[in-house]
């Protein structure tokens, strides 16, 4: 871990620039301070989207949205951590992005006004709709294997899965817990589960 007043990122580009159509004149010029991994340094943020779009895994997340949860950005954060093919909102349009930081820029996020929306488009994209939530009847995720083609959908922070939410689900999981807290907020839990599918489904990452 760097220090509080570490500078993120790198310089201006040493030397001559690189023609390579992936690299930002702006940024060879003036240096890339952004939150991304080396192998994206200098390119431009449409390139980034590119390559990722190419390998992208067969996941996808989806969370409740309404009453403007603060959990969202991370969510999407999460998602973009273990390059979710995509992250659906549900309910309100409008989320807090702080909590992205900024990652929202390099993925797919998309709205569905209602359940019954985001549901019938996971039907017609052929997605297990996989609900998490600490409910009964819920089976323990360290249990199972999450399927392949699946969407991991959350609740708010608080009520959980909304009841038309847990009616729509395919199957439900339960993330264990220990201590004494009733809950986990849903930007931890979509990242344990994103992390379930990838132990599952996903080889190394890219060096």
């Amino acid at each position: 871990m760097g220090g509080a007043d570490e500078e993120v990122g790198v310089g201006p580009w040493p030397g001559e620039f690189p023609t390579d159509p992936h690299y930002d004149p702006e940024l060879l010029a003036h240096g890339d301070r952004r939150n991304v991994v080396d192998r994206y340094r200098y390119w431009r943020q449409e390139a980034v989207v590119a390559d990722l779009d190419q390998r992208r895994h067969s996941f996808h997340v989806a969370i409740e949205n309404w009453q403007h949860d603060f959990n969202i950005g991370t969510v999407v954060r999460n998602a973009n951590a273990f390059l979710a093919a995509e992250v659906h909102v549900v309910g309100r349009r409008r989320w807090n992005r702080r909590g992205a930081m900024v990652t929202d820029r390099y993925q797919h996020v998309r709205h569905h006004e209602t359940i019954e929306g985001f549901v019938g488009w996971a039907r017609q994209a052929d997605l297990v709709v996989i609900g998490i939530d600490n409910l009964p009847g819920a089976r323990p995720l360290e249990t199972v294997t999450l399927p392949a083609r699946c969407v991991l959908l959350f609740g708010q922070e608080g009520p959980g899965l909304s009841d038309p939410a847990r009616a729509a689900c395919d199957q439900l999981f339960s993330i264990a817990q220990y201590g004494s807290t009733r809950s986990i907020n849903a930007g931890v839990a979509s990242g344990i589960a994103m992390h379930a599918w990838i132990r599952e489904h996903a080889g190394p990452p890219p060096g």
